[in-house]
């Protein structure tokens, strides 16, 4: 098991070459993403002498392919090359970084939702391709040391690099680097964007400032709910990290059962950050309080609005009116009730 005193030690003293590793990841791989994150500072995607790709060959993969061999079979079917004699690195190279995130967060998906018993060596295999995954995504996104972001471009490629402050899409300097990192920027574009001012703290749809020089509503929207986006965010994650029961410490039993089975019927993983942060904005921009999660948890367990109201000290039709303005999305499936025998 992972000491999580140590590595907020081993957190402050990496900063931003830091890779975070699961609790109950297995051991042969925890020590694994140790040693690489300890070498990584000088690798990258776009350096010839330090390939990043060769690096997870010499330290991740021989880690994985024991940790696999541990295992029966049936486990091979949820990693990419496991079983075929064919490397992590080697599925990557020929994939590349995002799109091993996206195939291996939909393969731990497809095991968590298939598989009917989470044992502990489930929950082991689970957190295990979790502490891949968050290895992947920040190789994804690693830059080189001193670099340029292409020839021709006058860009500072150090600047920061992730998600919008207030969603999950990327900042307008991310989103434009991602575009040159894959060549889908033509000589027009460039000039074009080399004029603007690209934010690295928000994504085009939460700019301060329009094109036309006024202030963006969505910005000022999103800015005066920043505290509540950044609550609903810790929520959702906290969730997500132990799906299996409720982990959200509101002090409100109906909250957090709300999202125990909110998340259960997203089948959300902590690695889907982008789809955390959006579905955070989403409760927050949709106004989803406390009190409407409450309704909603009420409403789940079988209570009529009558009930639900009676519950909550207020009137009927104020639950009616309120049911009437929540998102079909944000709805909970009612509980079926059990024939009487």
């Amino acid at each position: 098991m992972v000491d999580m005193e140590n590595e907020e030690h081993v957190k402050k003293r990496l900063g931003r070459y830091y890779i975070p590793i699961w609790e109950v990841c297995d051991p042969t791989v925890s020590q694994s993403i140790k040693d690489f994150r300890e070498r990584w500072k000088p690798y990258s995607t776009s350096s010839r002498r330090y390939p990043i790709g060769r690096l997870i060959q010499e330290v991740i993969d021989p880690a994985v392919a024991a940790y696999m061999a541990t295992l029966p079979v049936r486990y091979s079917g949820y990693v990419p090359g496991a079983g075929t004699g064919v490397g992590f690195s080697a599925i990557i190279g020929l994939v590349r970084l995002d799109a091993m995130v996206r195939v291996q967060r939909q393969l731990l998906r497809q095991f968590i939702k298939t598989e009917d018993r989470q044992t502990p060596r489930d929950h082991r295999f689970t957190a295990t391709l979790e502490a891949l995954i968050e290895l992947v995504c920040c190789c994804a996104s690693k830059r080189p040391q001193t670099s340029a972001a292409a020839q021709g471009v006058s860009l500072n490629a150090q600047r920061k690099h992730g998600f919008c402050d207030f969603c999950g899409e990327l900042t307008e300097f991310s989103a434009f680097m991602a575009k040159i990192a894959e060549q889908q920027v033509n000589d027009a574009e460039l000039e074009n964007r080399k004029k603007l001012e690209l934010s690295h703290q928000y994504c085009e749809g939460h700019r301060p400032k329009q094109t036309n020089g006024e202030w963006n509503p969505a910005y000022r929207q999103a800015k005066r709910s920043l505290a509540q986006f950044e609550l609903e965010l810790a929520r959702l994650s906290q969730q997500c990290a132990k799906p299996a029961t409720p982990q959200v410490k509101s002090g409100d039993q109906l909250v957090d059962g709300y999202f125990f089975h909110y998340v259960m019927r997203q089948t959300l993983q902590p690695a889907d950050k982008a789809e955390l942060r959006n579905q955070a904005r989403l409760m927050v921009d949709s106004k989803l309080s406390d009190r409407k999660k409450q309704i909603l948890m009420l409403q789940w367990s079988g209570l009529n609005q009558s009930q639900i109201a009676r519950r909550l000290g207020i009137e009927r039709q104020a639950v009616s009116k309120t049911l009437a303005l929540i998102p079909a999305m944000f709805h909970l499936k009612k509980k079926k009730k059990r024939p009487i025998r």
